[in-house]
């Protein structure tokens, strides 16, 4: 074998490898959590604020996670409530109360806290619910 059939070669193996490493990472985006890259529907539950497990919507800037949901109290103390998953490839999201942002820790899209795209790779903006309190009660729905 000479360098040419060798560097040949080896250019064939490195785009074999290539493809099936993006084939690999496009069924990533077929993993489903709270209903994959839009949000779940026919969201309709509430959320009691006086259980401890709810106590992190007492704080502005806090949030937690329900239903495929993430329910957050912004930091002027309103609520707030958005799909579970990122748009890009259906990792969690956290909100971050201190940017007023909804942010993707593995690839770093972040979304507005209407649910806008403020930064890819996602591309699609979130799934955005509606929120109602009432006493201790704050329901979130469709």
């Amino acid at each position: 074998m000479d360098i040419k059939e060798f560097l040949s070669t080896i250019g064939i193996t490195a785009a074999s490898f290539a493809l099936i490493n993006c084939i690999g990472c496009s069924k990533k985006s077929d993993n489903v959590l709270g209903g994959g890259v839009t949000g779940p529907t026919g969201v309709d539950f509430t959320l009691d604020l006086s259980v401890s497990a709810n106590s992190a919507l007492l704080n502005n800037g806090g949030y937690l996670a329900s239903n495929g949901v993430i329910v957050a109290r912004t930091t002027t103390g309103s609520y707030i409530a958005v799909q579970q998953s990122c748009t890009h490839e259906s990792y969690p999201l956290i909100y971050q109360g201190g940017s007023q942002q909804f942010y993707c820790n593995n690839h770093g899209s972040a979304f507005t806290e209407a649910g806008v795209v403020k930064n890819a790779p996602a591309n699609r903006n979130l799934t955005v619910y509606k929120t109602t309190l009432t006493g201790t009660s704050l329901r979130v729905f469709s």
